[in-house]
């Protein structure tokens, strides 16, 4: 990717009159951290970046950011929001506009086709964070980390994050600018987490989820990073009536957990936000993935492909399958 290409796109997107401003990346304040980056004007965009490390779906801040009341007199500003977009994140764009969570001329979709982006954890567990900047760049089959002025060779495999190993749809689905060609697709690898548990019997799969939700704190990060956990008024936030009780042991834990991954279900667009934030690491991607693939096997459905599409479930045809129906 060529910053200087990228930068002089972002500065004159969010010049442009109709533009509130611009969410892309940056650098962080110490080691592998990449930041949010919200530019209201052409400065701004100075030090934006596309690399290994912007693993954050920014697709969030579309819902999360506008939906906030306004302070008393003030008029709402209705510009566009511009977004930097990965292949995953783009799909997050594209659910957004199949539910009406926002519309097409509300924003302008920047591309970032993406080569693939490192698993954070892997990346700090096999090259130790330094209190310097630390930077990731694509090489032809691999990384190059450059970190106190020297530089690493990583092969690919090495620290690929596990959303992009199975990725299907590496370059943007739906953009108004494209910041460079798309990359070559690669062949998705088979999600072994999902089948292991899949050959599971019911009492190991049982056995497996109750250690893994026994661990959850209940902070939400899961929820609130999601793209498509959007609703302004949350069934797991009610009280009266308390559908689920904010009380942190395994049954309220997994009430929670599966209530969220049924409402992704046709929804997901497998992006792995919600692992990634994880503070107690629950692999939550298994879940959704395992929904994800059940939906794409038995009804041929992706989410997020097309934004002029149908919900997954208002999308009924007379020839679905019902045989495993209960």
């Amino acid at each position: 990717m060529d910053l200087d290409k990228l930068r002089e796109t972002a500065a004159e997107v969010a010049a442009r009159d109709d533009v509130k401003y611009l969410i892309g990346w940056e650098k962080g304040s110490y080691g592998y951290r990449v930041a949010p980056a919200f530019a209201e004007d052409a400065d701004g965009t100075a030090d934006m970046i596309f690399s290994p490390l912007c693993t954050a779906n920014l697709a969030t801040y579309l819902t999360l950011v506008e939906k906030l009341p306004l302070p008393r007199g003030q008029e709402p500003d209705n510009r566009k929001v511009a977004l930097m977009v990965k292949g995953c994140d783009s799909r997050a764009v594209a659910q957004l506009l199949v539910e009406k969570g926002i519309h097409r001329d509300e924003v302008v979709v920047i591309g970032c086709p993406c080569p693939g982006m490192v698993d954070p954890a892997l990346l700090s567990e096999k090259y130790p964070e330094t209190e310097e900047i630390a930077e990731l760049k694509w090489s032809d089959d691999g990384f190059i980390i450059v970190r106190n002025g020297e530089e690493t060779a990583v092969p690919r495999e090495e620290l690929l994050a596990e959303k992009c190993r199975l990725c299907r749809y590496p370059n943007p689905v739906v953009s108004d600018i494209m910041l460079d060609e798309p990359v070559e697709s690669w062949e998705p690898a088979e999600d072994e987490e999902v089948t292991e548990i899949e050959g599971k019997e019911v009492e190991g799969r049982w056995d497996y989820w109750q250690q893994e939700f026994s661990n959850c704190i209940r902070c939400y990060s899961c929820r609130n990073v999601c793209p498509l956990c959007y609703c302004q008024d949350c069934i797991l936030d009610r009280i009266n009536p308390s559908w689920v009780f904010r009380s942190v042991n395994f049954s309220e834990n997994t009430a929670f957990n599966i209530a969220r991954a049924f409402h992704l279900a046709g929804r997901c667009i497998e992006c792995g936000e919600c692992e990634r934030v994880c503070p107690a690491n629950i692999p939550l991607g298994k879940i959704n993935r395992k929904l994800a693939r059940e939906v794409r096997d038995k009804y041929g459905f992706e989410p997020g492909l097309d934004p002029e599409s149908e919900p997954f479930q208002a999308s009924y045809k007379p020839d679905d399958p019902e045989d495993f129906i209960l």
